[in-house]
Protein backbone atom coordinates (compact mmCIF):
# COMPACT_ATOMS: atom_id res chain seq x y z
CA UNK A 1 0.00 0.00 0.00
CA UNK A 2 1.06 3.30 -0.62
CA UNK A 3 1.76 6.28 1.69
CA UNK A 4 0.09 9.41 2.19
CA UNK A 5 3.26 11.29 4.18
CA UNK A 6 6.45 11.07 3.03
CA UNK A 7 8.06 12.67 6.43
CA UNK A 8 6.18 12.82 9.83
CA UNK A 9 6.56 14.37 13.24
CA UNK A 10 5.54 11.69 16.10
CA UNK A 11 4.74 12.39 18.78
CA UNK A 12 5.11 10.03 21.91
CA UNK A 13 4.13 10.34 25.87
CA UNK A 14 6.36 9.06 28.23
CA UNK A 15 4.07 7.51 29.58
CA UNK A 16 3.46 5.35 27.04
CA UNK A 17 6.83 4.12 27.10
CA UNK A 18 6.31 2.28 31.02
CA UNK A 19 3.61 0.07 29.91
CA UNK A 20 1.10 -1.17 32.65
CA UNK A 21 3.94 -0.59 35.76
CA UNK A 22 2.54 3.42 34.68
CA UNK A 23 6.07 4.65 35.59
CA UNK A 24 10.01 3.88 33.79
CA UNK A 25 10.59 2.11 30.70
CA UNK A 26 8.99 -1.42 30.21
CA UNK A 27 11.43 -2.64 27.21
CA UNK A 28 8.78 -4.96 25.68
CA UNK A 29 6.64 -1.57 25.50
CA UNK A 30 8.87 -0.11 23.61
CA UNK A 31 10.31 -2.98 21.17
CA UNK A 32 6.66 -3.09 20.31
CA UNK A 33 5.92 0.47 19.42
CA UNK A 34 9.42 0.75 17.59
CA UNK A 35 8.60 -2.08 15.53
CA UNK A 36 5.71 -0.44 13.81
CA UNK A 37 7.91 2.95 13.68
CA UNK A 38 10.67 0.74 11.90
CA UNK A 39 7.50 -0.72 9.11
CA UNK A 40 7.20 2.88 8.58
CA UNK A 41 10.47 3.35 8.00
CA UNK A 42 10.84 0.94 5.84
CA UNK A 43 7.92 2.49 3.65
CA UNK A 44 10.47 5.16 2.87
CA UNK A 45 8.75 7.75 5.14
CA UNK A 46 10.94 10.29 6.76
CA UNK A 47 10.35 10.07 10.33
CA UNK A 48 11.19 12.11 13.83
CA UNK A 49 10.34 11.53 16.88
CA UNK A 50 9.56 13.76 19.96
CA UNK A 51 9.04 12.21 23.36
CA UNK A 52 7.54 13.29 26.69
CA UNK A 53 8.77 12.11 29.78
CA UNK A 54 5.66 11.98 32.14
CA UNK A 55 7.19 8.11 33.09
CA UNK A 56 9.95 10.20 34.99
CA UNK A 57 8.62 12.96 36.09
CA UNK A 58 5.84 15.51 35.83
CA UNK A 59 6.78 19.39 36.39
CA UNK A 60 3.65 20.57 36.89
CA UNK A 61 2.77 18.72 39.98
CA UNK A 62 6.33 19.64 41.82
CA UNK A 63 4.47 23.13 43.63
CA UNK A 64 7.92 23.73 45.84
CA UNK A 65 9.80 23.26 43.09
CA UNK A 66 10.94 26.72 40.44
CA UNK A 67 9.27 26.27 37.87
CA UNK A 68 12.62 26.51 35.62
CA UNK A 69 14.67 23.43 37.78
CA UNK A 70 11.52 21.36 37.14
CA UNK A 71 11.32 21.87 33.35
CA UNK A 72 14.57 20.96 33.18
CA UNK A 73 14.65 17.77 34.92
CA UNK A 74 11.78 17.17 32.62
CA UNK A 75 13.68 17.53 29.48
CA UNK A 76 16.63 14.98 30.62
CA UNK A 77 13.70 12.76 31.56
CA UNK A 78 12.69 13.08 27.72
CA UNK A 79 16.35 12.50 26.67
CA UNK A 80 16.37 8.94 28.71
CA UNK A 81 13.31 8.00 26.78
CA UNK A 82 14.95 9.09 23.49
CA UNK A 83 18.29 7.11 24.05
CA UNK A 84 15.72 4.12 25.39
CA UNK A 85 13.67 4.71 21.83
CA UNK A 86 16.74 4.73 19.72
CA UNK A 87 18.46 1.52 21.33
CA UNK A 88 15.47 -0.25 20.75
CA UNK A 89 14.90 1.14 17.09
CA UNK A 90 18.72 0.26 16.37
CA UNK A 91 18.18 -3.70 17.78
CA UNK A 92 15.92 -4.04 15.03
CA UNK A 93 18.15 -2.67 12.48
CA UNK A 94 17.21 1.14 12.10
CA UNK A 95 19.16 4.15 11.39
CA UNK A 96 18.70 6.72 14.00
CA UNK A 97 20.22 9.58 15.56
CA UNK A 98 19.09 11.16 18.76
CA UNK A 99 19.37 15.14 18.43
CA UNK A 100 18.87 17.04 21.93
CA UNK A 101 17.83 20.70 22.60
CA UNK A 102 20.42 20.88 25.71
CA UNK A 103 23.61 19.86 24.33
CA UNK A 104 24.69 16.45 26.10
CA UNK A 105 27.39 15.92 23.31
CA UNK A 106 29.17 12.72 24.57
CA UNK A 107 25.75 10.52 24.32
CA UNK A 108 24.05 12.93 21.50
CA UNK A 109 24.35 15.29 18.57
CA UNK A 110 23.42 18.87 19.61
CA UNK A 111 20.15 19.87 17.60
CA UNK A 112 20.51 21.95 13.97
CA UNK A 113 18.12 21.94 11.98
CA UNK A 114 19.97 20.82 8.83
CA UNK A 115 21.77 18.23 10.10
CA UNK A 116 18.58 16.62 10.64
CA UNK A 117 17.26 16.99 7.24
CA UNK A 118 20.10 15.60 6.18
CA UNK A 119 19.85 12.53 8.12
CA UNK A 120 16.43 12.27 6.95
CA UNK A 121 17.63 12.26 3.30
CA UNK A 122 20.00 9.36 4.17
CA UNK A 123 17.03 7.57 5.85
CA UNK A 124 17.93 7.99 9.22
CA UNK A 125 15.19 8.24 12.18
CA UNK A 126 16.10 11.33 14.26
CA UNK A 127 14.67 11.01 18.17
CA UNK A 128 14.42 15.10 19.37
CA UNK A 129 15.02 15.00 23.02
CA UNK A 130 15.23 17.77 25.73
CA UNK A 131 11.79 19.30 23.94
CA UNK A 132 12.76 22.63 23.12
CA UNK A 133 15.92 23.75 25.25
CA UNK A 134 13.67 25.80 27.11
CA UNK A 135 11.41 25.90 30.40
CA UNK A 136 7.71 26.37 30.28
CA UNK A 137 6.83 25.05 26.52
CA UNK A 138 5.70 21.61 26.57
CA UNK A 139 6.67 18.61 24.57
CA UNK A 140 3.83 18.80 22.51
CA UNK A 141 4.68 22.03 21.71
CA UNK A 142 8.78 21.06 20.63
CA UNK A 143 6.86 18.23 18.86
CA UNK A 144 5.03 21.20 17.18
CA UNK A 145 8.01 23.01 16.64
CA UNK A 146 10.11 20.34 15.34
CA UNK A 147 7.37 19.21 12.91
CA UNK A 148 7.22 23.01 11.40
CA UNK A 149 11.06 23.31 10.63
CA UNK A 150 11.61 19.64 9.28
CA UNK A 151 8.78 20.69 6.96
CA UNK A 152 6.70 17.80 8.23
CA UNK A 153 3.93 16.52 6.12
CA UNK A 154 1.79 16.15 9.42
CA UNK A 155 1.98 15.50 12.94
CA UNK A 156 0.93 12.36 14.37
CA UNK A 157 0.02 12.48 18.12
CA UNK A 158 -0.13 9.10 19.68
CA UNK A 159 -2.06 9.00 22.59
CA UNK A 160 -4.56 6.73 24.68
CA UNK A 161 -7.29 7.88 23.53
CA UNK A 162 -8.55 7.04 19.75
CA UNK A 163 -9.77 10.96 18.65
CA UNK A 164 -10.94 14.08 19.55
CA UNK A 165 -14.17 14.11 20.82
CA UNK A 166 -16.47 17.26 21.95
CA UNK A 167 -16.50 15.95 25.26
CA UNK A 168 -14.33 13.87 27.55
CA UNK A 169 -15.33 10.58 26.61
CA UNK A 170 -14.16 8.98 29.81
CA UNK A 171 -16.92 11.18 31.98
CA UNK A 172 -19.36 10.73 28.85
CA UNK A 173 -21.14 7.86 27.54
CA UNK A 174 -22.59 10.26 24.88
CA UNK A 175 -19.55 11.84 23.89
CA UNK A 176 -18.79 12.34 19.82
CA UNK A 177 -15.84 11.56 18.60
CA UNK A 178 -14.94 13.33 15.27
CA UNK A 179 -13.24 11.83 11.89
CA UNK A 180 -12.00 15.41 10.67
CA UNK A 181 -12.44 18.87 12.51
CA UNK A 182 -11.08 22.18 11.64
CA UNK A 183 -8.34 24.12 13.82
CA UNK A 184 -11.06 26.83 14.26
CA UNK A 185 -13.63 24.51 15.05
CA UNK A 186 -11.15 23.01 17.75
CA UNK A 187 -10.79 26.69 18.97
CA UNK A 188 -14.57 27.42 19.20
CA UNK A 189 -15.39 24.53 20.84
CA UNK A 190 -12.41 24.53 23.30
CA UNK A 191 -11.53 21.29 22.87
CA UNK A 192 -8.28 20.01 24.47
CA UNK A 193 -5.85 18.93 21.88
CA UNK A 194 -3.06 19.98 22.45
CA UNK A 195 -1.74 23.25 24.59
CA UNK A 196 -2.46 26.12 22.56
CA UNK A 197 1.14 27.43 21.85
CA UNK A 198 1.83 23.98 20.15
CA UNK A 199 -1.74 23.96 18.30
CA UNK A 200 -1.10 27.79 17.32
CA UNK A 201 2.40 26.63 15.84
CA UNK A 202 0.58 24.25 13.70
CA UNK A 203 -2.41 26.23 12.64
CA UNK A 204 -0.24 29.14 11.29
CA UNK A 205 1.79 26.25 9.43
CA UNK A 206 -0.93 24.31 7.92
CA UNK A 207 0.34 21.32 9.30
CA UNK A 208 -2.46 19.22 10.11
CA UNK A 209 -2.69 16.53 13.94
CA UNK A 210 -3.61 13.45 13.53
CA UNK A 211 -4.76 12.24 16.99
CA UNK A 212 -5.24 8.07 17.52
CA UNK A 213 -5.07 5.25 20.29
CA UNK A 214 -1.71 3.70 20.23
CA UNK A 215 -2.59 0.69 22.25
CA UNK A 216 -2.24 -1.12 18.89
CA UNK A 217 0.91 0.39 17.82
CA UNK A 218 0.02 -1.11 14.02
CA UNK A 219 -1.72 2.38 13.76
CA UNK A 220 0.95 4.12 13.12
CA UNK A 221 1.41 2.25 9.76
CA UNK A 222 -2.15 2.30 8.76
CA UNK A 223 -2.58 6.19 9.35
CA UNK A 224 0.65 7.22 7.19
CA UNK A 225 -1.25 4.29 4.88
CA UNK A 226 -3.84 7.25 5.03
CA UNK A 227 -6.29 5.30 6.34
CA UNK A 228 -9.03 6.92 8.43
CA UNK A 229 -7.38 5.95 12.30
CA UNK A 230 -8.67 8.68 15.32
CA UNK A 231 -9.25 12.28 14.25
CA UNK A 232 -8.08 14.75 11.80
CA UNK A 233 -7.25 18.22 12.92
CA UNK A 234 -6.22 20.84 10.14
CA UNK A 235 -7.09 24.12 8.47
Amino acid sequence: MGIAYKRILLKLSGEVLAGEAGKGIDNETVLKICKSVKKVADKGVEIGIVVGGGNFWRGRTSEHMDRTRADHIGMLATAMNSLALCDALEQLGADVRVQTAIEMRQIAEPYIRNRAIRHFEKGRIVIFGCGTGSPFFSTDTAAALRGVEINADALLKATNVDGVYDKDPNKFDDAVKFDEISFHDVMVRDLKVMDSTAFSLCKDNDMPIIVFNLSDPDNIIEVVEGKKIGTTVKN
